[in-house]
């Protein structure tokens, strides 16, 4: 499996609304395509316009599986993108929240 980047802009207008995309996300994840994609971490942004956006960290078998799994969890996959590296300094801090 690859390394993606997902980028979710604007995707969501309240924290419940994220919550229950990210539940749809791990469910059809882990129940429907768990050989295809495994979902790592996500980093919520909050946007200009108010709403919630995400950069979302999955290994996963492609691209096309990738827009698959946000077709089937109904969430936006507006930019895709194979990561080529890692540069690691510091590991990410616990209870990183906004």
């Amino acid at each position: 499996m690859e390394l993606f980047v997902i980028r979710r802009p604007s995707g969501w207008g309240t924290p419940d609304e994220l919550e229950a995309a990210a539940a749809r996300s791990a469910r059809v994840g882990d129940e429907e395509m768990s050989s295809d994609i495994r979902w790592i971490r996500s980093y919520v942004v909050q946007e200009p316009d108010g709403s919630l956006g995400t950069f979302c960290i999955y290994q996963a078998s492609s691209e096309e599986k990738i827009r698959e799994h946000a077709e089937r969890a109904g969430l936006p996959a507006t930019d895709i993108y194979p990561v080529a590296e890692t540069v690691l300094i510091r590991p990410d801090p616990v209870g990183a929240a906004a």
